[in-house]
């Protein structure tokens, strides 16, 4: 938990994987981008994928990210920021809530597309590349983007192999920026958090880390007192019985 005292908001930080060192990660690059008086609340699920690189692995972090949802709004929570690239849950959570959810991966497409008018995606594995592609088609960015490259890591790699992946990252983003006629990059995964300051230096384009950038949303979504629609599907889920594991939702 990363805290300002004299907080104005209070934004929920999901790492929709269980990694603590990631949370750690993604809570100090979120302080780093809020504004003072944010407080950051950085959390994960306590059961889940370790990380998230498959449809499998994102269908069963969804459940941990609505329970981490439901936890903020008992807490009292102005913001919630999904922190893993494929917006697992996104829907689902903005049903349980009035305030703003913002997921990673579409705060990334939008910043980008504000700063260059196309931008190409460099993530982990080549078989998240196809889930971004798909994302980025849902959003409506999918003309502004020009690939989605993948260094061929896997996430963990971030965090115990970080010289070698950071330089696989960097050869990937050097090659976007030489092949692709873009004008930024956008960072697909969120254990990249920490990278975005270091590759836009050494690359000489705008790097957009989806951390940081859901974090400014988020806070000025809340600054315009603009809350998740409850009008159409993104009302509360209709009141239900449920069974077996999943009877504490029941209502």
């Amino acid at each position: 938990m990363f805290i300002d005292q004299d907080t104005t908001m209070r934004i929920r930080i999901i790492n929709a994987n269980t990694s603590a060192a990631m949370t750690d990660k993604m809570g100090v690059a979120a302080l780093n981008a809020a504004r003072p008086g944010t407080e950051i609340i950085a959390v994960n699920p306590a059961s889940g994928p370790i990380t998230i690189e498959s449809h499998f692995d994102e269908t069963i972090a969804a459940v941990g990210v609505c329970e981490e949802i439901r936890a903020g709004e008992a807490a009292g929570t102005d913001a919630y920021v999904i922190a893993c690239f494929g917006d697992p849950g996104l829907y689902a959570a903005r049903e349980l809530t009035n305030a703003p959810v913002i997921g990673i991966a579409e705060a990334a497409f939008h910043v980008a597309s504000l700063i260059a008018t196309r931008f190409s995606v460099v993530t982990t594995l080549s078989r998240t590349s196809i889930m971004a592609e798909r994302l980025l088609h849902e959003y409506g960015m999918g003309n502004r983007c020009r690939k989605v490259r993948a260094a061929e890591i896997p996430v963990l790699a971030l965090e115990h192999e970080a010289d070698a992946s950071y330089r696989l990252i960097e050869a990937e983003c050097i090659r976007a920026r030489d092949e692709d006629q873009i004008g930024a990059i956008v960072l697909g995964c969120g254990g990249m958090a920490d990278l975005a300051t270091r590759l836009s230096a050494s690359i000489g384009l705008p790097v957009v880390e989806g951390v940081a950038a859901a974090v400014a949303l988020a806070e000025s979504l809340v600054t315009l007192k603009l809350q998740t629609s409850k009008f159409g599907d993104l009302a509360a889920p209709p009141a239900k019985p449920f069974t077996g594991e999943f009877a504490r939702y029941s209502r």
